[in-house]
């Protein structure tokens, strides 16, 4: 069964989830090839690092980098190899619809422009994906990747940045990796689109900003 969890859209209400959750009775959750819900999480070796809401498999050849907001907020994880980049991100979503498609939709909007291509459309392995470019650091442009997975009151974001945009065989890592990640929505409603809150690693500590 693909990774990619659909299910039909509907008319909602504008919050993932009404509580409290010890009333509703316990979901079944479908069984994928990942990447996996908390329920569905497979009883494997392979190593994670635990940020809360997002596991992220530690994968020989990639390392693994925590973006931060000015509050020193962990907002995302970054896997980066020497082909690329993939960044994951952890958004509330409705209980019983998903969002990429219009999740999709604003984002090649927003990638109109005369530094950018058009974003296209293109099916995947994880289902319908978008492919453009973004200006890069220090000027002109560099080429991405778009991919959405939809899960049970969650969606997952993965941005592939640089080579591993274009090349399949140097994605491959990245692509096995996003299949290995395990999300932790939590139980505490939140508004659709809302980043999942993330956290840094146990043992880890941020240095004192002056």
């Amino acid at each position: 069964m693909p990774g990619r969890r659909r299910q039909k859209r509907t008319d909602r209400s504008k919050l993932d989830a009404t509580p409290p959750w010890e009333t509703r009775a316990r979901e079944e959750i479908a069984a994928t090839t990942g990447p996996f819900d908390e329920r569905d999480a497979p009883d494997d070796d392979v190593e994670r690092v635990d940020l809360g809401a997002l596991r992220v498999p530690v994968v020989e050849g990639c390392d693994v980098r925590l973006d931060l907001d000015e509050n020193q907020q962990v907002m995302s994880a970054t896997l980066a190899t020497a082909e690329g980049t993939m960044q994951l991100g952890v958004f509330a979503a409705p209980r019983n619809e998903g969002i990429w498609d219009d999740v999709r939709a604003e984002i090649a909007e927003s990638m109109a422009g005369p530094r950018r291509t058009n974003a296209t459309e293109r099916d995947g392995p994880f289902g319908v994906e978008l492919h453009g470019t973004l200006p890069a650091d220090g000027g002109g442009t560099v080429p991405v990747r778009f991919l959405g997975v939809d899960g049970p009151r969650w969606f997952l974001r993965a941005l592939l940045a640089g080579p591993v945009a274009t090349d399949a065989g140097k994605a491959a890592l990245l692509e096995d990796a996003l299949r290995q990640v395990v999300v932790v929505r939590g139980g505490e409603p939140l508004p659709v689109r809302e980043p999942v809150p993330l956290r840094l690693p146990e043992g880890i500590e941020l240095p004192e900003t002056s």
